[in-house]
């Protein structure tokens, strides 16, 4: 299939976001239980593990649209398997990680608190936000504000090469339009000389017959009239 197929666009940005998960679960992993980033990095983990989730959703309801009419899209059943196959395994792993964070958060819990619920996880969580979370959120709101002015310069890059390539075409244009004023001008001056030497010999032409007089005109023409027939017999005969 084509690389510019929207599932592959797709595709491609799921696993760059699982691969940075996976990355962020191994410093996860790694900080103290009391760390405060790791309580961030939770966050961030399960929020990123959602959002995948969606995604592979929508996926999953686009290939069941294909696999009705899968003439209409262009594929053929071994691609909607291939489809279904690379969804079911992005599933796999993003669950993996959401049973890696409850495990791992529970076990850390019940060591050094005892026996606590997912609620009071949550709400232990809570309490300790307010203490780093307006930091995180102005982190958060700088990376989406930076995302938005990337994604303006993009566009403004892309607008930009339009427009270069427009006034290239239109530069070709100039040039054509340019040359062909020109092979005009010089038909025109070419058809204007013609025209005056036509003229000329018209005038010389109607002097000479005017001097000759009538009978002077008759034998131009009997002698025009009998060169063109002797041309006419050696054409034929050669």
């Amino acid at each position: 299939m084509s690389a510019l197929d929207p599932f592959y666009l797709v595709r491609e940005e799921v696993q760059d976001s699982v691969v940075k998960l996976q990355v962020t679960l191994g410093r996860w992993e790694q900080l103290p239980s009391s760390a405060a980033e790791r309580i961030v990095l939770h966050k961030e983990l399960l929020s990123g593990c959602e959002s995948i989730e969606w995604q592979v959703n929508e996926l999953d309801r686009a290939i069941g649209v294909a696999e009705r009419d899968p003439a209409r899209f262009s594929v053929d059943s071994a691609e909607i398997e291939r489809r279904k196959k690379w969804t079911a395994s992005t599933r796999s792993q993003v669950q993996s990680i959401v049973e890696k964070l409850s495990v791992v958060v529970e076990k850390n819990t019940e060591a050094s608190n005892g026996q606590i619920s997912r609620r009071e996880l949550m709400r232990l969580e809570n309490q300790y936000q307010p203490t780093s979370n307006h930091g995180v959120d102005d982190v958060y709101e700088s990376d989406r504000q930076a995302l938005i002015l990337k994604e303006q310069d993009e566009d403004l890059d892309d607008l930009s090469a339009t427009v270069e390539r427009l006034g290239d075409v239109g530069l070709s244009i100039h040039e054509e339009l340019s040359v062909q004023g020109h092979l005009m001008d010089e038909l025109t001056n070419d058809m204007d000389s013609t025209a005056n030497r036509l003229d000329f010999v018209q005038k010389r032409i109607a002097g000479v017959l005017k001097k000759a007089g009538w009978k002077g005109q008759v034998m131009t023409i009997v002698f025009l009239v009998v060169l063109l027939l002797i041309l006419t017999l050696l054409v034929f005969s050669g």
